[in-house]
């Protein structure tokens, strides 16, 4: 049985709100990989980017989902990246359901840029099209690893939460109740 719920999806999508307010609902303990890598390596995402490259950021993130993994009764708000790396889906799916997060690529956008968070991927003439792009490539890699689909565009987040807890509960894999009564 599984103990952990894992939050996927594209920046903007609301895993962090979402993963907070769903650990704090169900008694579990939340996990940031973000904010994890943050402290790491004492410096921004961005700084990470402009310094060290995408690929030792990658390296990071790898490193910090595999110790997430291995917590119990954790909701884990994974990287928007975190697929691309099949090992780390891999790692995660062991002990988590996997959540995918989606929106449409106008809210995305809207979320993105209206968060305090620095988007590096987003610091280019056309942040829309790039959306588009990484959407393309990004969305079947989310869709094959989750176990739960939410469309969070027309969602707050009491709503996400509520329709995960919903889906928890058809979920094989995952005890809700166990989770809910802070047993286990």
């Amino acid at each position: 049985m599984k103990s952990n719920i894992a939050l996927i999806g594209f920046m903007g999508a609301g895993k962090s709100v979402t993963g907070r307010a769903l650990a704090a609902k169900l008694n579990m303990e939340f996990v940031d990989l973000d904010s994890l890598i943050r402290e790491k390596a004492a410096m921004s995402i961005a700084e990470i980017f402009a310094r060290d490259g995408e690929p030792a950021f990658r390296r990071m993130e790898a490193e910090i989902a595999e110790q997430a993994a291995a917590k119990e009764k954790a909701v884990i708000a994974c990287g928007g990246g975190i697929v691309l790396q099949p090992n780390n889906i891999d790692i995660i799916k062991k002990s988590s359901v996997i959540v995918y997060l989606a929106a449409e690529p106008a809210v995305l956008l809207r979320r993105a840029l209206n968060s305090q968070e620095k988007r590096p991927l987003l610091e280019v003439v056309d942040p829309a099209s790039a959306i588009d792009d990484l959407l393309k490539y990004r969305r079947p890699l989310y869709e094959k690893a989750a176990d739960i689909i939410i469309d969070t565009s027309q969602l707050d987040v009491a709503g996400v939460v509520g329709r995960i807890r919903e889906e928890l509960v058809k979920n094989e894999s995952f005890n809700l109740e166990k989770h809910a009564t802070g047993q286990g």
